[in-house]
């Protein structure tokens, strides 16, 4: 099949490019603008407490509203606020009501500070558009009139709130872009003109690559529109990194074997032909389990990884189709001059380092698996103090950002946990009034639960059914002891709860509770369905039972030796409080996946080495020596692209950068070059069981089309790497 797709687009390349072009021109034109959320709740389903509460309040408090922007007063001279300035606040607030700002509903006076230093002004907007662009754009204008407004007073003031983090984060998130797409296109340029030494080779990723980008934006912004799926705007960050990666990697192994095809004597076309047909089995498993990986965060409960699984897959498989037909259709019209000017490629190189580690391999396979698997399980012993932290608006921008400053600076001036208090919301189930005599004894018994600096009743439906309990917790929102804290409020919600009435929970800190228990349920369910999947592409790839479960169980050491070291970084040698919950479920899909794909190429090429007769350790040692540099070269290119990330500045992308080439590089310098060989090495034939992928054949005869060179050249066994399927060869 993948030879019938090189021959195709190989005899109509212009057509093929074509194609391509007007298929980028058609979707990038009509593709509808892919909208972008930061409110954590949007991210539950409707199951959830906190979502429940927050139906609550919108039917029994349809006034009552979370502001979606607050302007934070204080005098320059960080006294206390006069009279003179209240005066101001109140005209302020006033003249921002009046000017009918775009998704800005009402304007209203906040409560000030215990200190008498801060006060502030409340702005709610339509809940329909929460987290969208729109309300970001109101933000930028409320900010600016809000400065002017202040103009000439002793005033100073800043404002923060879900909609200016949005806006906030908008900010960050394309100086991120920008920083980590000029890293991405500055590391892929300098490596592939250090192995190349060819300027054509080295430029050419890119620009294919970029019109694959393209196309998958377009498709994945077709994709969220079609489905309703949630946005977030880091994962144009991850896109990024992913299309250019992975893209490389795929046109890595594709070129290394038209170079090796050429070096055998093929003629240029025929070269790219019998390239595309034995390196497209390697690609297409590769991709497939990335693929499959992706589209298992659909079984998700939080919206942002259900959105980023179709879109990371889209992204895959656009590149993937990108290296079995536009690749080779651009490189086949331009022939062997795209190694111009070096004259390398038309020599058999020695390989003399990995010679070397294949030998070490070759010889002392059980020490090999032993210290290569030691080296894991000691670095996962880091997970162990593994903690979450779910503030995903301060984890995706600098704390420099004006949102962020206001953050801090009102857990200082008003209590941690006012900024985001917690509302419990007592309804009657019958439909009649509330008790008013019982609201102050049950006020007092949520006042006790641990963890509670203060409860009273604030407001009481119109029709006298619903009841808040605002309850101000002594930390802030985020932390692990408010979390744990509305465990308690709820159980002491529910329990005392009077006859006829029932108690739901909402607040920020109930939904990042909500938060911890969904990514919990995706460990036990996305985590294993992932494994399952992709052990079923080795299974049918290798046609073996045996060697999937040790690839795989290989794999899941190096997630472990991953989240370990990270653990170990960021919490334990920079002391942040925790890791952003949504790593360990993305850093295990990355690690995964990608960790997989150089396990697929690195085994596939020690298949064919025991099908030229040679005995396990001997196909083990082979398989490094040839496959070793191109896993090499894949995997410090991936690596580093992911590395990139750490430039957007921003806690998640920097977690997640580390963690990911962390990750990428376990999997291409340890597991797939030492760990799996020597592992094979070990377990001999029985890793093939029940098939016999490592029985010698005969040598097949020349595939229609060939040349009489390339045959001539196999028969002599010469040319070692003909049959390899990976197409990693130096």
């Amino acid at each position: 099949m993948f030879r019938s797709i090189g021959n195709a687009v190989v005899r109509h390349p212009i057509w093929t490019i074509v194609a391509w072009l007007i298929a980028a021109v058609a979707i990038v034109a009509t593709a509808p603008s892919l909208p972008s959320s930061t409110d954590e709740s949007s991210f539950l389903p409707k199951s959830y407490e906190s979502i429940k509460a927050s139906v609550v309040q919108d039917k029994a408090f349809p006034s009552a509203f979370t502001p979606s922007a607050i302007a934070l007063y204080q005098r320059t001279d960080g006294g206390k606020l006069t009279a003179d300035d209240k005066k101001d606040v109140a005209r302020i607030t006033s003249e921002l009501g009046n000017k009918h700002i775009d998704q800005v509903q009402k304007v209203v006076p906040g409560p000030p500070s215990a200190d008498g230093k801060y006060t502030m002004t409340l702005v709610q907007m339509n809940d329909k558009t929460a987290g969208q662009p729109k309300q970001a754009d109101a933000a930028k204008v409320l900010r600016e009139d809000a400065k002017k407004l202040v103009s000439g007073t002793h005033l100073e003031v800043k404002l923060g709130g879900p909609a200016a983090q949005s806006l906030d984060q908008q900010d960050s998130s394309k100086r991120g872009d920008a920083l980590i797409g000029i890293g991405t296109f500055a590391i892929i340029l300098v490596t592939l003109l250090i192995i190349f030494r060819a300027p054509i080779l080295a430029v050419l990723p890119l620009v294919l690559i970029g019109l694959v980008s393209a196309i998958a934006n377009g498709l994945i912004a077709y994709a969220t529109k079609l489905f309703d799926l949630q946005a977030n705007s880091s994962i144009s960050s991850i896109l990024i990194v992913v299309l250019f990666g992975v893209g490389t990697d795929y046109f890595l192994f594709l070129m290394f074997r038209y170079r090796e095809r050429l070096r055998a004597g093929d003629e240029p076309k025929l070269a790219m032909i019998n390239a595309v047909g034995r390196v497209g089995e390697a690609i297409a498993s590769a991709a497939g389990a990335v693929i499959i990986a992706f589209l298992a965060l659909t079984l998700s409960t939080l919206g942002f990884l259900r959105q980023m699984g179709p879109a990371l897959a889209i992204a895959v498989g656009a590149t993937l189709i990108a290296g079995l037909t536009l690749i080779p259709a651009v490189v086949s019209l331009i022939g062997p001059k795209v190694f111009w000017p070096s004259k390398s490629w038309q020599r058999e190189p020695s390989n003399a380092r990995f010679a070397a580690l294949g030998r070490g391999v070759q010889r002392r396979p059980a020490l090999t698996a032993a210290v290569s698997g030691l080296i894991l399980v000691v670095l996962s012993l880091g997970t162990l103090g593994y903690k979450a932290t779910f503030d995903l608006a301060s984890g995706s921008m600098p704390k420099t950002k004006e949102s962020m400053v206001v953050q801090d600076e009102m857990k200082d001036a008003y209590s941690a946990g006012a900024a985001a208090p917690t509302d419990v919301y007592l309804s009657s189930t019958d439909g009649k009034p509330l008790d008013k005599t019982a609201f102050d004894a049950y006020a007092k018994k949520l006042g006790a639960v641990d963890g509670v600096a203060s409860a009273r009743m604030t407001l009481l439906s119109k029709q006298g059914t619903t009841a808040d309990f605002t309850v101000t917790l002594k930390y802030e929102a985020s932390t692990d002891q408010a979390i744990d804290a509305v465990g308690r409020i709820r159980e002491a919600a529910h329990s005392n709860a009077p006859d006829g009435t029932e108690a739901v929970v909402g607040g920020l800190s109930s939904i990042y509770k909500d938060i911890d228990t969904a990514v919990n349920h995706d460990y036990r369910t996305v985590f294993p369905v992932a494994a399952i999947l992709i052990m079923v592409i080795l299974g049918l790839l290798l046609r073996s039972i045996v060697a999937p479960w040790y690839l795989i169980a290989s794999v899941g050491l190096g997630f472990g030796a991953t989240l370990g070291s990270t653990v170990w970084i960021f919490q334990k040698g920079q002391g942040h409080s925790g890791l952003m919950f949504l790593l360990p479920v993305i850093m295990y899909l990355f690690v995964v996946a990608i960790g997989t794909d150089y396990n697929i190429l690195m085994i596939a090429r020690l298949r064919e080495e025991a099908r030229e007769g040679r005995s396990p350790r001997e196909a083990a040692g082979m398989a490094l020596r040839q496959a070793g540099p191109t896993v090499a070269a894949a995997g410090f290119i991936l690596a580093a692209t992911f590395a990139t990330m750490m430039l957007a500045g921003n806690a998640l992308l920097t977690e997640m950068g580390f963690a990911v080439s962390f990750g990428i590089a376990i999997a291409a310098f340890v597991m797939s070059m030492f760990f799996t060989p020597s592992l094979t090495a070990l377990i001999g034939h029985a890793a093939w069981w029940p098939g016999h992928g490592d029985r010698a054949t005969e040598p097949a005869p020349g595939a229609a089309g060939d040349s009489v060179a390339y045959r001539a050249v196999t028969d002599e066994g010469q040319d070692k790497v003909a049959h390899d399927p990976s197409g990693r060869h130096n």
